[in-house]
């Protein structure tokens, strides 16, 4: 396995791991998120096969500095349970640090105990007394 870090221009390798994502990858959606300073993709192939994924983001606020948010993790489920997963936080990780970010954070659904598990196999810890809201724009919703 390797894991090899997209950026501008690299449109073709995200289509070509669509099949990892909730959807197809959109060509102006891809464009503009591997265009963006402090976007960051992630891919994991075994061998020329796409086997995973993770996205982050640099969040930067004025009195605080700048923190990585892991958005989203992937793995094809032929591929789960050999360390992929963790193996994309940790990169994640390493390069927050490279970048200067002083954390990283990730949400999670309460149930979800493979992403718990993963998770805190890469290092994090549980956040106490966290709550999370949101708001749904249904004009705006992704395809």
């Amino acid at each position: 396995m390797r894991i090899e870090r997209l950026g501008a221009g690299d449109d073709a390798k995200v289509a070509q791991a669509s099949a990892l994502f909730d959807g197809p990858a959109r060509a102006d959606a891809t464009r503009r998120f591997l265009g963006e300073r402090g976007h960051h993709l992630l891919i994991a192939y075994v061998g020329d096969t796409p086997a995973g994924f993770v996205t982050g983001m640099e969040l930067t606020h004025p009195d605080k500095g700048t923190e990585m948010f892991l958005y989203e993790l992937g793995v094809a489920e032929a591929h789960r349970r050999r360390g992929i997963g963790k193996a994309l936080v940790a990169a994640l990780v390493q390069l927050a640090q490279e970048a200067g970010c002083y954390g990283m954070w990730v949400l999670t659904d309460e149930d979800n105990r493979a992403a718990l598990a993963t998770y805190q196999a890469a290092g994090a810890a549980r956040e106490p007394d966290t709550v999370m809201l949101g708001w749904h724009f249904p004009s705006s919703q992704p395809p």
